[in-house]
């Protein structure tokens, strides 16, 4: 029987396999799960959702994200976005992916196997490991590395590769952060106004 061109095997995954999200990206369904994205979320172009997601109201995926639920799954809440060229997938040994309401991921951040809590930051370029856990509006600085099973407590910086305790946030760093996810949120809901028409 003769091989199929890499060609075809890619028009199949997107045209028989895949749909269009809300947007342009594009859901995946992995062991006969689909991704669950609620009908006002904005995923972009060029974004791949994967199997065992569920993705909450008002948030968004930015271009060329991946987000792979199928070793485990993977649930993020309300108005959180997660930013261009991101990864956030899951650890087969059990460490499922949660990521509360009101969550800031940066560009390129990679996010394994770990628990975002309501109101939590990843810098841009930052990767969090199997087991962590940011507590509610703790913050992951750019370019750092959480190594497994760590956790930030509430309201508090780690950055360093790996990532250290470094201080509290103050309530001007908090109330920045509300201000991005809304920037977010608003910025989300004009795309889709523009090119859902």
């Amino acid at each position: 029987m003769k091989a199929r061109s890499k060609k075809h095997w890619i028009v199949s995954m997107e045209q028989r396999i895949g749909r269009l999200a809300p947007g342009g990206g594009m859901l995946y369904p992995h062991n006969g799960l689909w991704p669950d994205i609620a009908d006002d979320c904005f995923i972009a172009p060029g974004a791949r959702i994967i199997g065992d997601v569920k993705l909450g109201a008002g948030s968004s995926i930015w271009f060329n994200c991946v987000l792979r639920g199928d070793v485990g799954k993977i649930v993020i809440g309300r108005n959180t976005n997660i930013q261009d060229g991101s990864v956030v997938h899951v650890d087969s040994g059990g460490f499922d992916t949660t990521i509360g309401d009101n969550v800031l991921i940066g560009h390129m951040a990679m996010i394994h196997g770990t628990t975002i809590k309501n109101g939590g930051c990843v810098g841009l370029d930052a990767t969090t490991m199997d087991g962590c856990v940011i507590n509610e509006q703790g913050m992951l600085a750019a370019g750092s590395l959480l190594s497994p099973n760590k956790t930030i407590g509430s309201r508090q910086l780690w950055m360093g590769r790996p990532a250290k305790f470094t201080r509290d946030l103050d309530s001007e760093t908090i109330n920045s952060f509300a201000k991005f996810t809304q920037k977010y949120a608003n910025l989300a809901q004009n795309y889709l106004a523009k090119y859902s028409s």
